[in-house]
């Protein structure tokens, strides 16, 4: 491991994903911070810094995952605690960002949590955040302080590059991921195609029309978040019996709740391609399942953020 040799860089991780942490701080070339998280017996969380960080540039690696409280609440104890001990900035990685779903107000009288989040970060004393694809762009928006959006999309293609598969299309489960779709296959040089998907009336069942020509072709479906598999799992049945010759699906955030395993299991997905921005446990590691590392691409981020060089360079 090559060493980074200045000492005012400094890199912390919380209990959501300590693997990652351990791989991002080794592709940095540093040791990962000393600090300790500990509960007292009613549950309350304790957290201890064991070294100085004062007039550090420090950087705390926390996914906000399930579960997602508990992993909040430790990096909002954790954010006091450094400004407590001097630190000269705080930065926020959050490979995965919780509550990103609950972006705007879809109906009445719904919080914006995500805007809460933001709120408690910055309060809490944040001088940045690190995210790898927020599902609403606009979250950068509810933020006073810079944040970093990093894209999983280089990552994914990369991998299919590699597989050279043959007549390939990049499909959107839906409306709001058309442009990631296009990000994708932009770089795979393929055409895209969208599942547009209506329910006639309630409780019946979603009709999906498919925009685009499958046929005969490798579908690659892309997602940023799957959680409990449904949409995806439906269109790449929907695209099996409209003509596709197999299909692949990928996302960057594996949430993967409830029924997600039994569903991918039991669907026509070939092989489902994801990152640890979230960890997965040995029981969601089935063989349709493969997983991505993200470490390089937030080591990299880190050291261009510490020297202040450009982080949009990363995706040229």
């Amino acid at each position: 491991m090559s060493t980074y040799v200045d000492p005012t860089l400094k890199v912390f991780t919380l209990n959501s994903n300590k693997e990652l942490s351990k791989e991002i701080a080794q592709h940095i070339g540093i040791e990962l911070g000393e600090s300790s998280v500990t509960k007292f017996s009613d549950g309350e969380i304790q957290i201890n810094i064991e070294e100085s960080i004062r007039g550090c540039e420090v950087y705390v690696i926390q996914s906000t995952s399930d579960p997602v409280n508990q992993h909040l609440m430790e990096l909002l104890i954790m954010i006091d605690a450094l400004k407590r001990a001097s630190a000269k900035t705080i930065n926020v990685v959050m490979p995965y960002y919780g509550y990103a779903r609950q972006d705007r107000k879809a109906r009445a009288r719904e919080p914006i949590t995500a805007k809460l989040v933001a709120n408690l970060l910055e309060t809490a004393g944040a001088t940045r955040v690190i995210a790898i694809d927020l599902h609403a762009t606009q979250i950068q928006g509810f933020f006073d302080i810079p944040v970093d959006q990093l894209l999983g999309v280089p990552i994914l293609a990369n991998y299919f590059a590699n597989k050279e598969l043959d007549d390939i299309v990049i499909v959107s489960p839906d409306h709001g991921g058309v442009t990631r779709a296009r990000k994708m296959a932009d770089r795979l040089k393929a055409p895209i195609a969208i599942i547009d998907k209506r329910r006639p009336r309630p409780n019946v069942s979603e009709v999906m029309n498919i925009v685009g020509n499958i046929e005969g072709k490798t579908a690659i479906l892309i997602d940023d978040i799957i959680d409990t598999a449904g949409t995806i799992t439906l269109a790449a049945n929907a695209l099996v019996e409209n003509g596709a010759k197999e299909v692949y699906a990928c996302c960057t955030h594996p949430v993967l709740s409830g029924p997600a395993m039994d569903r991918i299991q039991n669907s026509q997905i070939k092989e489902l391609v994801v990152t640890n921005t979230i960890v997965l446990p040995e029981e969601k590691k089935i063989d349709k399942v493969t997983q991505l590392s993200v470490a390089p691409l937030l080591g990299e981020a880190i050291i261009r953020v510490h020297e202040q060089l450009s982080v949009s360079k990363l995706f040229d």
